[in-house]
This record gives C-alpha cells, sequence and structure tokens, in this order.
C-alpha cells in the first residue's frame, strides 16, 4: 500500500469518524461522569469493534449482511434496540462528582468496555460502510491479508483519538459546570443515542451503496 493511497484513508476515516457516533457520545459521557479510566477502558471495546469489523469484511461477512434481508434486519432491530436501553440508562443516571466516580469498581471498566464493544458490534451500518469503504483502498495485487490489518490498525488508531478527544471534552466539562449542567449533558447523550437508534431502524441496505 503506497503512503499516497494511505493518506487518503486517513483524511476520510478522520472526517466520518469525527461526527458523533454511539460511541464519541459514550466515550464522552464516561468521561463526564466516571473519568478517564473508565473512558479508557470503553474506549478499548470501541477499538476491539472496529478490528472485529474490518477482520468481519475481510472474512466475507459483510458481504453476507448485505446480501441477507433476515441477517440484517436481526442485526439492525438488536442494534437500535440496544441503543435506546442505552438511552434511557444514562436518562435516568443520577449525576456525581467526578471524585466520587473516579474510586468505581472494576465491573464498572468492565461494563464500560463491553457496552462500547456492543455498540460496535450491534451497528450494522459499521460492517457495511467498511464492506463497501475499505477494498476501495485494497489493492488486489499486494498481499491482500497484509493490507487489511494495516487499514484495520490505523482505523483503530484514528478512532482512539476521537474517542479520547470527546473522553477529554467530558472530563473538562464535569470540573467546569454545576452538577445541573452536567445532569442535562448527560440527558443530551441519551437524547442523541436514542435518535441515533432511531436513525437506525430507519437505516436500509441500499443507503451504503
Amino acid at each position: 500500500m503506497d503512503a499516497t493511497t494511505l493518506f487518503l484513508y486517513v483524511v476520510t476515516v478522520s472526517a466520518v469518524m469525527m461526527t458523533p457516533g454511539p460511541s464519541m457520545l459514550l466515550a464522552l459521557n464516561n468521561g463526564a461522569t466516571h473519568g478517564m479510566r473508565i473512558a479508557g477502558c470503553g474506549m478499548a471495546g470501541a477499538m476491539l469493534s472496529d478490528l472485529l469489523l474490518i477482520g468481519a469484511v475481510g472474512c466475507g461477512l459483510g458481504a453476507l449482511l448485505q446480501a441477507s434481508e433476515q441477517l440484517f434486519s436481526l442485526v439492525k432491530w438488536g442494534g437500535a434496540a440496544y441503543l435506546l436501553y442505552l438511552a434511557w440508562v444514562l436518562w435516568k443516571a443520577p449525576t456525581q462528582a467526578l471524585a466520587a466516580q473516579t474510586g468505581g469498581s472494576a465491573g464498572s471498566g468492565r461494563g464500560a468496555f463491553l457496552r462500547s464493544l456492543l455498540v460496535g458490534l450491534s451497528n450494522p451500518k459499521g460492517l457495511l460502510f467498511f464492506s463497501a469503504f475499505l477494498p476501495q483502498f485494497v489493492r488486489p495485487d499486494e498481499p491482500v491479508a497484509q493490507q487489511y490489518l494495516i487499514l484495520a490498525l490505523v482505523s483503530t488508531a484514528i478512532n482512539c483519538v476521537m474517542m479520547a478527544t470527546y473522553a477529554f471534552g467530558g472530563r473538562y466539562a464535569m470540573r467546569t459546570f454545576s452538577a445541573r449542567v452536567m445532569l442535562w449533558i448527560n440527558r443530551s447523550c441519551a437524547g442523541m443515542l436514542a435518535v441515533l437508534a432511531v436513525g437506525l431502524s430507519l437505516y436500509r441496505r441500499s443507503d451504503i451503496r
């Protein structure tokens, strides 16, 4: 893979990942309400989901999802339901001081990891996007597996930088704003997750073409 192709991929993926999707909203919320340790666990889950999705694309599962209406609907509605569940949890969650959250149990870190992992894996848009997008940057006359590995690592690194930015922004907000303002930030994240869930439920396989 030449440097020009890789640069174009980095620019395009950065522009796509900059938008506040579910993973970014979870990073923001984790940074604001739980601190950077929990946010880091959530980021690890989201990055693992990226690696698994790109690996699935390389194995042809993206094409299977594109071809199977039943499988697509199952993943789509499951993902939408999970986003609505997370929106409800964030809406009802009490806003506590950052200092009170940083001493939380290890289970909170595992929970953040699993939530972000499931959000990534239960969103068919990610798999379909990578299925349509990645092959454009893969040269068939060069080792395909190596190119997919490079693109997966680059995508994960970019996602990590974007999520860290959101998480640090949430942490700064927690230190700057009052608990009441943070409550509305929390509920705004919940509202946006609910909107994303509705958007996902209306998503069609043909939208990626």
